[in-house]
């Protein structure tokens, strides 16, 4: 193995895990039966928990637009290697 798909097969682990962690760690859009009958609760907080939410999802957006970069560039360098 190169040094080259040694760092790219880390780079794929660490945004891989990264995409799974910022997922995870997002509220979940919907309330449920019990948020469609009482409303939304806690106007405060709801943009607090909103302002989190999306720089976790830009934060996601970013993980998952390396992970893809990184398994083209990988593709693309097995393929040059093959030659």
């Amino acid at each position: 193995m190169s040094i080259i798909e040694i760092i790219s097969g880390v780079l794929l682990i660490l945004a891989a895990i990264a995409i799974v962690f910022l997922t995870l760690a997002q509220e979940s859009k919907g309330r449920g039966l019990s948020g469609a009958i009482m409303g939304e609760g806690g106007m405060m907080e709801a943009g607090r928990t909103r302002a989190k939410d999306a720089k976790l999802a830009k934060a996601t957006k970013i993980a998952a637009i390396v992970f893809f970069v990184v398994v083209v560039a990988v593709s693309i360098l097995s393929v040059v290697g093959m030659n």
